[in-house]
């Protein structure tokens, strides 16, 4: 899908955020059960804290002359993680539109400060396990099971659907259908493991081919997220067709497989400095890339360190 606004369409880079649920657990104490930040929407003080996780992430990207794009907090506001937390189908729907309207509050004052583009986006994540492809729904059932989330952002005004850690081929198709149902353009992102292939175990150029097949193309650009660079890298062909769909990076710090983080007590957020640079690396050979940002383990140091490691390359003008 051709948008003028979406960050695939020029040559500004944006930042987006990191590892949200991560950084809430582990840096700041909350107890998000299932992983579900959205539920930080129903209070104050949640909202508060959503919207400071967020200024920090915009204020580097004000710092840096880029832009920003917010990945909403609604990675597990779908149907089957919405009745282990007791929401209904009308409550899980308002939160999703509270969270767009949160980040347009923040979009607001952030922009109140400089002139930089900000782009709002709903976070779509996975039915199941974002680390395990677990059962697989066809392309249908996926854009039927996410079409409620899809509805919600486009009545809130979203820019951008984002769908975050997609383990397989179907369910990935199925969001993207459901994005077009509701007429947003959307950013498919697919999590690989040490090996570079998604969880089901199909390579990733595989998938994006099969998704732009299924779909007459229809995601505005693709992301890899939720694996370091050295787990992908290596998949990454220079000069080759597929590459050009690829257009953002949400990498983890950490060296650890998907298996290794779930068994660990502790927050691995790696290097930094050295994810920076393996940024800086990865751009100069694909500079068709141009969202930024982290996974688990990743906050806004790793962000100002990715943002400083590329502050030769694409500012605004």
């Amino acid at each position: 899908m051709t948008n003028s606004n979406l960050p695939n369409a020029g040559e500004l880079i944006y930042l987006t955020d990191s590892g949200l649920e991560t950084t809430l657990i582990f840096h700041e104490g909350w107890d998000l059960p299932y992983f579900a930040a959205f539920d930080l929407l129903k209070t104050e003080k949640g909202q508060k804290a959503l919207q400071a996780y967020y200024m920090r992430h915009g204020e580097i990207a004000i710092d840096q002359g880029r832009g920003f794009l917010m990945e909403g907090p609604t990675w597990r506001a779908s149907a089957d993680w919405g009745d282990k937390l007791d929401y209904s189908a009308d409550a899980l729907a308002a939160a999703n539109r509270a969270s767009i309207d949160l980040m347009n509050d923040v979009r607001r004052t952030l922009q109140a400060h400089a002139d930089i583009p900000v782009l709002v986006s709903g976070c779509i994540g996975p039915r199941g396990d974002g680390y395990v492809a677990g059962e697989v729904m066809s392309a249908e059932e996926a854009r039927t099971y996410h079409q409620a989330q899809a509805d919600a952002f486009m009545e809130a005004g979203a820019d951008i659907i984002g769908a975050i850690t997609m383990t397989n081929i179907p369910e990935a198709t199925g969001v993207a259908l459901a994005a077009k149902e509701a007429g947003m353009p959307v950013a498919i992102s697919f999590t690989v493991e040490t090996d570079g292939r998604l969880p089901s175990g199909d390579a990733l150029k595989a998938a994006i081919a099969a998704v732009d097949a299924a779909t007459g193309a229809y995601p505005a650009y693709y992301m890899i997220n939720c694996a370091h660079p050295e787990h992908f890298g290596h998949v990454l062909e220079a000069d080759a067709a597929w590459m050009k769909r690829i257009g953002g990076l949400r990498a983890n710090a950490s060296r650890c497989s998907h298996a290794e983080l779930d068994e660990a007590e502790e927050l691995d957020d790696g290097n930094p400095e050295e994810l920076g640079q393996q940024y800086r690396a990865l751009l100069e050979i694909f500079p068709q890339i141009k969202v930024l940002g982290g996974c688990c383990g990743t906050d806004h140091r790793h962000i100002a360190s990715i943002a400083k490691a590329c502050a030769s390359l694409s500012k605004a003008a």
